[in-house]
């Protein structure tokens, strides 16, 4: 995001606590909009949360004109809700075009979150997210081994 690539970002990040670390980093060293979404989900169901913030950045157009949005979610986000937020809502989905569901992993250990046994009933979110995802950045490759950097 700190790249000169002559593009305009909006970012929405679904941060919980008090203080959004994020926000004052990202405002610090870039020239894009944040809007945090303070201990609320935009990450389970097709709620008001990320419906509002869409709209709420829409509104933002007239001061802050951006080339797209992107929306940072938790690590525990299950992908799909996300993604139907664009289609379900009528208003969002005049506004907005969904265009790339991206995945982070961390290097060191997606292969053991992939592989996680959960109760029955209860979806693996690590393989939820890379199976909905049209791209996957891997992350912290400094901290896996070649072998293992292989496997994934």
């Amino acid at each position: 995001m700190s790249q000169t690539h002559g593009m305009k970002f909006a970012v929405i990040e679904n941060e919980f606590g008090e203080i959004g670390i994020d926000e004052k980093v990202l405002s610090e060293n870039v020239d894009e909009e944040v809007i945090e979404v303070m201990n609320g989900c935009i990450c389970c169901t097709v709620r008001g949360d990320l419906v509002e913030a869409l709209k709420r950045l829409h509104k933002r157009l007239s001061t802050f004109k951006f080339d797209g949005a992107i929306i940072e979610t938790t690590g525990f986000a299950e992908p799909a809700p996300v993604a139907h937020t664009f289609f379900v809502d009528e208003v969002i989905s005049e506004m907005y075009s969904l265009d790339s569901i991206i995945t982070v992993a961390d290097a060191k250990c997606i292969l053991d979150r992939l592989h996680d046994e959960k109760p029955e009933g209860v979806e693996n979110e690590a393989v939820e997210q890379v199976c909905f995802a049209d791209n996957v950045l891997l992350n912290k490759t400094n901290l896996a081994d070649e072998e293992k950097l292989a496997k994934i």
